[in-house]
């Protein structure tokens, strides 16, 4: 089996390599420009690049690991993230359906409004907040047009390779003697190896199974706010011997409206999963497990 990956760079891209490759052969390409005539290109802002890349790779399987994901500036290139985000994922449908390939995309609860305080399905209505929002849900609607095609919402995503939530924390409560972190969010944080990991599981299962093609909410089990995410982190980080200045009762709240954004942020991230597990035979293990593991990794050390 033939696997186109985009974005293999990113941090799902990157386990996305390692989760894929028991699947068939991956052809992995990051976000750069084609070097040279008739060169791949994994570059979703080209788009006359990206068709001719799934032509001369003809895949089984194209996984868009790739977006535009800086949500505040999108507030402000408007054209580009639409581009990236709902353009690209449109050229690669087509192919996709030319070929009779699979079609995989990441999408986000920023797809929802953030309001109430249950958990969003599927089938929920849509009312995006922000430009970001606005073009992964004009994706959607794109990649939904492939007949072979899995759409998964996801939040939070961290991962121990590159800068992360977790990690800023870390940073700054080693600096400071007291940190101030939104506590009214709520979501799951969700680490890009339990996506990648999901998405080669779901993809095995769907292929010879078209009827289960569709969109999927995927984050961890559980729930917390971002204070609370904050103090189970340095928790941590104080059981692996970590010398910080802050610890977990120095982190004090406070809400979003005291941190003004050009991009307004849902209050209510939280994803039902229930079609995901059910679909696929999946047990989603709590955030806690996820971003303990992350810890171990990153802070070098093996202890429980």
């Amino acid at each position: 089996m033939q696997i186109l990956l985009l974005g293999c760079n990113g941090q799902v891209g990157w386990e996305l390599q390692r989760s894929l490759s028991v699947l068939g052969n991956v052809v992995a390409l990051g976000s750069g420009p084609a070097q040279g005539d008739g060169a791949l290109c994994g570059d979703l802002g080209d788009l006359d690049a990206l068709a001719f890349t799934v032509r001369k790779v003809a895949p089984d399987v194209i996984v868009n690991a790739a977006a535009y994901t800086a949500v505040d500036r999108a507030e402000s290139e408007p054209e580009r993230a639409h581009s990236i985000n709902a353009a690209a994922p449109g050229v690669l449908a087509e192919e996709a359906t030319r070929l009779g390939a699979w079609l995989v995309h990441y999408s986000t609860d920023y797809v929802f409004d953030g309001s109430g305080n249950q958990a969003w399905r599927e089938d929920d209505v849509c009312a995006p907040l922000s430009v970001y929002g606005h073009t992964k849900r004009a994706g959607e609607f794109a990649v939904a047009q492939c007949p072979r095609h899995l759409i998964f919402r996801t939040s939070w995503v961290y991962a121990a390779r590159g800068g992360n939530f977790a990690k800023t924390m870390l940073r700054l409560a080693a600096e400071r003697n007291s940190l101030t972190v939104i506590d009214d969010q709520i979501g799951a944080p969700t680490s890009a190896e339990l996506l990648a990991d999901v998405t080669a599981h779901a993809l095995r299962i769907a292929m010879p199974n078209q009827r289960l093609a569709g969109t999927y909410h995927c984050v961890a089990g559980g729930e917390t706010s971002w204070r609370a995410y904050a103090q189970f982190v340095l928790g941590q980080a104080q059981i692996l011997g970590v010398q910080l200045k802050a610890g977990p009762e120095q982190v004090l709240p406070t809400s979003t409206a005291n941190y003004p954004t050009p991009a307004q942020r849902p209050l209510n991230s939280r994803l039902n999963t229930h079609r995901l597990s059910s679909a696929f035979s999946l047990h989603l293990p709590h955030w806690q497990t996820g971003v303990q593991r992350m810890l171990q990794e990153t802070l070098g050390s093996t202890k429980a």
